[in-house]
């Protein structure tokens, strides 16, 4: 009885409220286009796009001639890059290239229904292309789609070997890589980055248990909606996604820059995009629901694979005050790890960053104090 009326919630959902959703998110891009003509868009460096393929666009920074190591910037999958480069000051990008780096980053390419005024052709095409994508899974993102960008760094900088950096799931793909690829990395650095799932001191725990299994949901979308992301992200923990924001746009009015840092953060919270419903299923199943990866039974191409596969230098950040990704999420797959070289820093937090989980990427602390040490680790490093 419980599994029927379950799957009858599923059923109304596809059928009631995927379309409202939807919507929802078209609405969010319209009010961060106004934050855009507001002055709050993203004050981004020059790149230029090296590689593209169904569902990534690679990027380089900076000058052609730079001869330094090369490093690739991972993002999470759901929403925009561009939090990685939001304005000069408290751009990660340009710390980077300021310490001679070769910077390229994983841009993954939204899916669009069809483009406005397309015709049936393209239409067609644009169809075809989003279902092959909403079949896109932990495999594509952390392995097919990761040895695409590393073969072309390869032939634009004749690097054989590359230091990785993820932040939150991106740092869940560039894990994966690590241990899939060890002789590729010279380094992997994890911002934040969801590694293991205890029930106790995981904040989603509660809702993943009460739900179906993730493949129900992710067939009533095809490509799960951004704004039912963020309603379970709410739902899961109200402090961080909704009262954090609050308090923190309070506080940021008595200082005009942290304020405008503050404004760019939430024009980036409203540029998001569906996540193809493959990789939900493996997100929700095979990393909250199972921990498969801390265990050692994440299964990507084949292959099983845990922290004993990761042997690159390791560098983990993480917030000890944070719910979202507390401290039990990221510390014993550090220690578990088989890298012999390893640190763990603890970011204290900022304000004007909208999202303390960005704070890592956004926050003014962060970028006087976490990265100088990050770089001052990578010299120490085989890197």
């Amino acid at each position: 009885m419980t599994t029927t009326t379950t799957s009858m919630n599923v059923n109304t959902l596809g059928t009631l409220g995927v379309q409202a959703l939807k919507e929802m998110d078209r609405s969010r891009l319209e009010r961060g286009k106004m934050l855009d003509r507001a002055g709050y868009g993203p004050q981004q460096t020059p790149s230029a796009v090296l590689h593209t393929e169904p569902g990534l666009r690679l990027r380089r920074f900076g000058p052609d001639d730079s001869d330094g190591p090369a490093v690739l910037l991972v993002p999470a999958p759901i929403k925009r890059a561009y939090i990685w480069d939001l304005t000069p000051e408290v751009s990660v990008v340009r710390r980077w290239l300021e310490r001679g780096y070769r910077v390229y980053q994983a841009e993954w390419v939204p899916v669009h229904d069809t483009a406005d005024g397309a015709d049936e052709g393209a239409a067609q095409l644009a169809a075809e292309g989003a279902a092959r994508r909403a079949q896109f899974g932990l495999a594509d993102y952390g392995d097919r789609l990761l040895s695409a960008c590393q073969k072309a760094i390869e032939t634009d900088s004749g690097e054989s070997r590359l230091v990785i950096a993820g932040h939150s799931l991106g740092g869940v793909l560039a894990a994966i890589y690590s241990c899939m690829h060890p002789e590729r990395v010279a380094a992997t650095i994890l911002l934040e980055s969801p590694l293991h799932f205890e029930p106790a001191t995981c904040c989603f725990n509660r809702l993943v248990q009460a739900t179906p299994h993730a493949r129900d949901i992710a067939d009533s979308f095809d490509h799960v909606p951004g704004a039912f992301l963020n309603m379970m992200s709410a739902i899961a923990e109200p402090h961080a996604f909704q009262w954090e924001r609050i308090m923190d746009r309070t506080l940021s009015m008595f200082d005009p820059v942290a304020l405008a840092t503050h404004m760019r953060v939430e024009r980036w919270t409203h540029d998001e995009f569906p996540m193809p419903g493959r990789l939900f299923t493996d997100i929700v199943e095979s990393l909250y629901r199972n921990d498969d990866f801390m265990q050692g039974r994440l299964v990507i191409n084949g292959r099983s694979i845990g922290p004993q596969d990761l042997r690159a230098p390791l560098a983990s950040v993480v917030d000890p005050r944070s719910k979202v990704i507390p401290l039990q999420a990221v510390v014993p797959f550090n220690q578990a790890a088989a890298s012999t070289d390893k640190l763990v820093l603890e970011y204290e937090g900022d304000i004007g960053v909208n999202l303390q989980h960005v704070g890592v990427l956004v926050g003014r602390n962060a970028h006087a104090r976490i990265w100088p040490a990050i770089f001052a680790w990578l010299e120490t490093t085989a890197a």
